[in-house]
């Protein structure tokens, strides 16, 4: 691993140093387990539809209608949504300043953990969004 940059900052993401990895094909990962994508949809299915405040935040890959499966994808989101009674909330690409910075006043736009805070989320999915 590479030395620690600017401030102590970490070049890479927590979960890498902590030992979590991307699922192979086929599987997903659900708190802290990698299991088969069936299971896990079932169980984002279940927090959806029991949980309060279900919401959704489609990415920039999927807001953008750069190609037809993007186009695809974000009216699969308005229906899934609708299906759900969930909310939608887009997350555009962000850039925060570093090193040091007041995030609910300086990121803009939302900023996923402060959005799911500020906005009582228990239950959200996020689909197009990159890695976070």
């Amino acid at each position: 691993m590479a030395k620690l940059g600017p401030a102590g900052y970490s070049p890479y993401p927590v979960s890498v140093v902590e030992g979590v990895l991307t699922p192979p094909p086929g599987k997903a990962l659900m708190f802290n387990e990698i299991v088969d994508e069936e299971v896990a949809m079932r169980e984002a299915a279940k927090a959806m539809l029991t949980r309060e405040n279900p919401t959704i935040f489609p990415g920039p890959q999927v807001l953008y209608a750069w190609n037809e499966e993007a186009k695809r994808k974000a009216k699969f989101v308005r229906k899934m949504a609708e299906v759900l009674g969930a909310k939608i909330i887009p997350m555009y690409d962000y850039r925060p300043k570093y090193p040091k910075i007041d995030p609910e006043k300086e990121i803009n736009p939302n900023h996923p953990n402060l959005t799911i805070w500020h906005n009582k989320i228990n239950a959200c999915i996020f689909i197009g969004v990159h890695c976070h």
